[in-house]
């Protein structure tokens, strides 16, 4: 029936410096500008032609959208954007070196706060630097609908809703989507496609810049997965963000 290409945003700039990034807006770096025009050929390449596209509202994953979409020669594509396509809430830890973090509140904390399915960080104080309670982009929102902080199970309960209501009946008609996200709101998307258990879900990494394409049925199972590129720097750069915020 239809076809999902899933694509994490290529290095933002707090990427690059391994700090919690969460719903703070920061750039692509030049090396994320990069990955995002090599996904872009690399889905040219297999002959992908895209009927819709979604994105975030942050700006890492909209210009990475507007590059890959570039680098197909289909910038023309519509495009919807969607606050339940956000990475996820860091709550307190955002803007925080990965690294000074886990020396500051120890390696099990650590670990539960950025990879287990259901131990959201502490939330975000109002006021903090990084609160974007007020962001016009959300002045839409209900605000009791905005997180001051998230776990992976948070990052679901909210993108499945839009998932179905939105996408998926554009899937069951037949078309090719387009969906550039984040590491999170990805993880959440595929956890449910791939009906990963709650405790498998922390062993997946996607790396930035990697196109995941889906062929699905008329029930929207998975009929098969192919990640686009060569599998050994597809490994490497997985486990790189698998390494994030490890001592040294």
């Amino acid at each position: 029936m239809g076809r999902l290409v899933l694509v994490r945003h290529g290095q933002s700039q707090w990427n690059l410096e391994n700090r919690f990034t969460g719903w703070w807006d920061v750039p692509l770096s030049e090396q994320g500008k990069k990955e995002a025009r090599s996904a872009g050929a690399l889905l040219a390449e297999d002959g992908i032609e895209v009927d819709t596209l979604f994105t975030s509202v942050l700006t890492r994953a909209i210009n990475t959208a507007e590059l890959v979409l570039e680098e197909m020669g289909q910038s023309w594509v519509p495009v919807t954007r969607h606050w339940r396509l956000n990475e996820r809430h860091y709550g307190s830890l955002t803007g925080l070196d990965k690294v000074e973090a886990n020396k500051t509140f120890g390696e099990e904390r650590f670990k539960a706060w950025r990879r287990s399915y259901d131990v959201p960080p502490p939330p975000m104080e109002p006021g903090h630097r990084y609160d974007t309670t007020t962001d016009r982009r959300y002045s839409a929102v209900a605000p009791g609908a905005l997180p001051a902080t998230e776990c992976l199970a948070d990052v679901v309960a909210r993108l499945l809703p839009y998932f179905y209501d939105v996408i998926a009946p554009k899937l069951l008609a037949g078309s090719t989507i387009l969906v550039v996200a984040h590491g999170n709101s990805l993880r959440a998307m595929v956890k449910h496609l791939e009906d990963i258990t709650d405790s498998d879900i922390a062993a997946l990494e996607i790396p930035t810049g990697v196109p995941r394409v889906y062929e699905l049925d008329e029930r929207l199972a998975v009929t098969s997965m192919r990640e686009l590129g060569d599998p050994d720097a597809i490994a490497a750069a997985a486990e790189a963000v698998r390494r994030q915020g490890d001592r040294t």
